[in-house]
């Protein structure tokens, strides 16, 4: 791709005092790679991005593979590539869960913190359907959104079938239902330390007797669904049912504190109040949340759209946010730093001016940390590509 072969950014900024980001090369030859290019590979496009790093400092860069278009339904498949050198190169493509004409997706993968398997949770729903059939209520359970896990114990070379999870984290009026997108979150301290918590969405069904359809976005809500014994059994969260319209959380992140409470991040789907990122807190390990989800003003630069949050390692380091930052448009990768446990955020870096929509955030090491996004310049979706920022 063209955008390629430009000059990377040069640009240094303030994160803290002690803390800035920069994406000069944190190993020689290296400040990025392109793990997915559509129209390669078999697949149109390539959508959807989630990264984690294993026990032993492999990263897993999963993706949708999109058969036939860049639009959200029909042939689907969940892929994945690894890295061993911190994301500068990757190894061949395989299929993790295949569509087979249906669609699979929204990763949403994890690191068990006790044993180090990879667990993926995953959203399925027929290639013949759309979200809007599925909010409306047209489509039955089989064709529906349902909700997979997979479980890989060598270092994501390999992973088990699909296992259907639905009916522990489904409730029947539910219609629409989507994992993630981007990484899940285990904790690592505190009194549920080991849990592992998957940020999702869902839409309702409108009240009895109401006019609406369903597909109205205010029946959008946001919950979470956690696992305590390593994926083998999973269990439903906290949920977002105000379906007001005036915050309508959709698309979700989470971080886990260094006081031990998880920070959620979410997309406000067009709701009434101004802005488009919402955030809240759990202090009971995603069980249920300490208050209702609000706009982050301070992210008022962010478009409609996924984005990605990551804790950094230590007592005193920043919680970072990725995601576009033209209020209006799909444009302008950048990262912004809290110091302040996510009540404030103030931008850090822009990676580009190019078009740019979903990312993840992975810390690859002590000092440098991996951005796994969508972006282009033909099209917001030309690639996926892996930027590596130094952290000093």
């Amino acid at each position: 791709m063209t955008f390629l072969s430009r000059t990377i950014l040069a640009a240094t900024v303030l994160l803290t005092p002690l803390v800035t980001v920069h994406t000069a090369a944190a190993s020689p030859g290296c400040t990025s790679s392109v793990p997915y290019v559509s129209g390669a590979g078999g697949y149109d496009t390539y959508r959807i991005p989630a990264t984690v790093t294993t026990r032993r400092g492999t990263v897993l860069a999963f993706a949708e593979g999109r058969h036939n278009s860049a639009g959200d339904t029909g042939d689907i498949d969940v892929v994945l590539r690894r890295s061993t050198d911190g994301g500068c190169t990757w190894g061949p493509m395989s299929v993790v869960a295949a569509g087979d004409g249906d669609t699979r997706g929204n990763p949403a993968p994890v690191v068990d913190p006790r044993t180090g398997a990879v667990v993926l949770v995953t959203s399925y729903n027929s290639g013949d359907v759309t979200e809007a059939q599925i909010m409306r209520g047209e489509v039955t359970p089989q064709q529906s959104r349902r909700v997979f896990v997979q479980r890989s114990w060598d270092d994501g070379q390999h992973f088990s079938r699909p296992y259907d999870i639905t009916a522990a984290v489904k409730p029947s009026g539910w219609r629409w239902y989507a994992t993630g997108p981007g990484h899940a979150v285990a904790l690592t301290r505190g009194p549920h330390r080991g849990r592992m918590v998957v940020p999702a969405n869902h839409s309702a069904a409108p009240p009895v007797g109401s006019a609406d359809t369903g597909q109205e976005a205010k029946y959008y809500g946001a919950h979470a669904l956690y696992s305590d014994n390593g994926g083998r059994t999973w269990h439903l969260g906290f949920v977002d049912d105000s379906y007001d319209g005036r915050e309508n959380s959709n698309e979700s992140t989470a971080a886990q504190l260094p006081d031990g409470r998880l920070y959620f991040s979410s997309r406000d789907q067009n709701g009434t109040t101004p802005g488009n990122r919402l955030d809240t807190y759990s202090s009971d390990g995603g069980r249920s949340l300490d208050r209702p989800y609000a706009v982050q003003h301070t992210l008022d630069d962010v478009p409609v759209v996924q984005g990605s949050v990551l804790q950094l390692r230590g007592a005193q380091a920043p919680l970072l946010f990725s995601g576009p930052s033209v209020p209006t448009a799909r444009q302008a990768m950048a990262v912004w730093s809290s110091t302040d446990g996510g009540l404030t955020f103030t931008k850090a870096l822009t990676l580009s001016q190019d078009r740019a929509a979903y990312s993840d955030l992975v810390q690859l090491g002590q000092g440098t940390v991996g951005l796994l996004y969508e972006t282009g310049t033909t099209g917001t979706y030309d690639t996926i590509t892996f930027r590596r920022l130094s952290l000093s």
